[in-house]
């Protein structure tokens, strides 16, 4: 064991600590199963790869696959008997330009598009079937702008609307027990909630195979407000989906905070993280009837993709374990708790 990870193995694990309310997750990559291997052994009972299972890592050219990087996660899950979260088949993002191309260089039409789409899922859902329990399907396709529904992308522009649809439909043909959600973020906040639940809804209505939303929980110490974070929980359950959070992080920094002269953080911004995860993880546990999974965006503060985002050359503190994998005040703060 590492010598950071020590002190790991001397306080409760979390993801024991809420074995009886859901699962507990990280985010990993292929540095990380490595250079913190006992914090996620022992605190994580589950693992999403956080780029490693997406469209240009695994199809970088069309028909030739590069599983090698998902398999080694696939394979450190197996190894530590953890659940396997796939993260993510479609996506506006991280998806190689071939994709939308026609063989004459002209923009792909819709029939080809589909088929792409649905030979890389066959593919890659298959490969992992039985072993990825869950897949983030379509990811982060509602607009942030309030006047405007679905973001503009090439999956919307050449197939229409309905490429939502078919991409659930294809995933539950290519692994017909895998549980599937829509991904996105800024969830919580209230016109762009009310306009994902317009989308689930309508993918209910159509019978289509979506059984879960993912929140993605990208929060500062400030905001969403409880109340949004719980209207929201509230409203995709209502529509008979499972919730999870699926790509945690607090982050100590508003998002319109530019400074960058912190090396670490204060000690009120320590203080008022574990008061934020205290009372984050609190209202979750109300909600252990719908939430399944909360998964960390990361396992500790020595690697998160908020260093450098969205200040370029700032570190950030954002999880409840330290840049040593020490707990921090909100680890004790949401494990030390009556039940």
């Amino acid at each position: 064991m590492a010598e950071a990870d020590k002190a790991v193995t001397n306080v409760p694990s979390l993801g024991a600590r809420y074995r009886d309310y859901f699962d507990i997750g990280a985010a990993v990559n292929l540095k990380t199963i490595e250079s913190q291997q006992g914090v996620l052994s022992r605190h994580y009972n589950s693992i999403t790869a956080e780029n490693d299972m997406k469209f240009e890592r695994l199809q970088p050219e069309e028909g030739r696959y590069t599983f090698e990087a998902a398999d080694r996660i696939a394979a450190f899950a197996d190894e530590h008997s953890m659940k396997l979260r796939g993260h993510t088949l479609v996506w506006h993002n991280q998806t190689p330009q071939w994709v939308f191309e026609g063989r004459d260089g002209q923009p792909a039409d819709r029939e080809l598009l589909l088929s792409r789409m649905k030979s890389h899922i066959d593919t890659v859902v298959g490969r992992y079937k039985g072993r990825a329990y869950a897949w983030d399907v379509v990811n982060e396709v509602i607009e942030d702008k309030s006047d405007i529904w679905l973001r503009s992308s090439p999956w919307l522009d050449i197939a229409g609307e309905d490429f939502i649809a078919e991409a659930f439909r294809y995933a539950h043909e290519a692994d017909p027990a895998a549980i599937l959600f829509y991904n996105d973020y800024n969830e919580s906040d209230p016109v762009k909630r009310d306009k994902i639940i317009r989308l689930l809804r309508s993918l209910k209505e159509k019978d289509v195979p979506v059984h879960g939303m993912g929140m993605q929980g990208h929060w500062n110490l400030n905001g969403p407000g409880l109340d949004e974070i719980r209207a929201a929980i509230e409203g995709y359950a209502s529509l008979g989906l499972q919730v999870q959070i699926t790509e945690l992080d607090i982050s100590v920094f508003d998002f319109e905070d530019r400074r960058t002269d912190l090396v670490r953080p204060t000690a009120e911004m320590e203080e008022k993280q574990a008061e934020r995860y205290d009372a984050v993880f609190r209202m979750l546990r109300e909600y252990r009837d719908v939430i399944t999974a909360v998964t960390f965006w990361g396992a500790a503060d020595d690697y998160t993709w908020l260093d450098d985002f969205p200040v370029r050359g700032r570190k950030n503190w954002p999880f409840v374990f330290d840049e040593k994998h020490e707990p921090k005040p909100s680890f004790q703060r949401i494990t030390d708790w009556q039940a």
